[in-house]
């Protein structure tokens, strides 16, 4: 997880540019916002943060058995984005030679000290630089890249993977490394969310644990896939969906579920993949509608991918299409 220089040039705008921005019309706002809160987050995170990510046993388990089948033996790798070095001590068990690129300077500190302690850790060369700038000083086999926030918001995965491919490409030609995460698919769910805390009423977005059953959300409709993601391929950087579900039950629609699945390896020779799935993110709409069941719902929304949440929210929009009731009846075969 890291920034860099686009990050340090888009600081010295901060002060001046942020109030301007909040105030252009929704869609301006995606498209010419500064994103500066999302180039702070990779760039500052302190050590302790990094314990989350460690003690997140899915992610680990998910990343540690990808880069074991991604990884052949002998190979070499790139991490871009190293943080603490733990992905690059799981792709040193296999290879001859890891890069761990980190921007931040205490980190680059504390993945040097904590790789030491650990078993291989001498394969794995800490560098510190811009991943955006870097490029390793051979081919390798595999790049690992880990800057993932839950709809591809915040952090700069998919800016990040499109740099590299462009200057990879140019510097050595193809083919392209294999990248772990391969793909990301991206879902979002119509809600009633409860935003009620102990009395106090506070429309925010939340972060939830998906193996967890929360009693406070109701589910109006299934999930519906609005973008898949495969980092083999040209990505476009901007996000845009319209689309409609038929609500499974009565409610208020109040809130947006993000759902992020990282395809992290694909495993033909058993037709199955390794993944992570991110926490669940809720976003509030700011105008709230009531539905039926049976009702016919559109969701729209657009962003652009390692822009800010705000920027997201700002273009939210849900409606009933058609109302059940007032839909003509269709009358089928009977069957005795």
């Amino acid at each position: 997880m890291q920034c860099g220089v686009k990050c340090r040039r888009a600081a010295g705008q901060a002060q001046a540019g942020r109030a301007g921005t909040l105030a252009r019309k929704q869609g301006e706002f995606m498209l010419d916002e500064s994103e500066i809160e999302s180039c702070y987050l990779g760039q500052f995170i302190p050590l302790h943060y990094h314990h989350n990510m460690l003690a997140d046993q899915s992610r680990m388990h998910g990343f540690k058995s990808a880069i074991a089948y991604a990884v052949r033996p002998g190979a070499k790798v790139l991490e871009l984005g190293g943080g603490t070095g733990v992905l690059s001590f799981f792709a040193a068990a296999k290879a001859e030679k890891v890069w761990c690129v980190e921007f931040n300077p205490d980190m680059v500190k504390e993945a040097r000290r904590l790789l030491a302690m650990n078993l291989n850790g001498h394969k794995v060369e800490v560098v510190h630089a811009d991943a955006f700038e870097y490029l390793p000083p051979e081919p390798v086999d595999v790049v690992i890249c880990e800057m993932i926030h839950v709809a591809m918001l915040r952090e700069k995965q998919v800016e990040m993977i499109e740099s590299f491919k462009r200057r990879y490409l140019e510097r050595f030609g193809g083919p392209l490394p294999v990248f772990v995460p391969e793909a990301i698919i991206m879902a979002v769910q119509p809600l009633q969310q409860d935003c009620d805390f102990d009395g106090f009423y506070a429309p925010i977005v939340q972060f939830q644990e998906n193996s967890v059953i929360h009693t406070g959300t109701v589910e109006l409709a299934p999930p519906s896939v609005y973008r898949m993601l495969d980092f083999t391929l040209s990505n476009e950087m901007t996000i845009a969906w319209d689309g409609k579900f038929v609500a499974d039950r009565s409610g208020t629609l109040n809130a947006l579920r993000f759902i992020t699945k990282n395809v992290l390896a694909v495993v033909p020779e058993l037709s199955s993949t390794i993944d992570w799935l991110n926490h669940y993110m809720t976003l509030p709409l700011a105008n709230p509608v009531q539905v039926k069941a049976g009702d016919v719902l559109q969701v729209s929304f657009q962003y652009r991918a390692g822009g800010s949440i705000a920027s997201l929210q700002a273009t939210l929009q849900a409606k009933v299409l058609y109302e059940f009731a007032l839909q003509p009846r269709q009358h089928g075969p009977a069957f005795a």
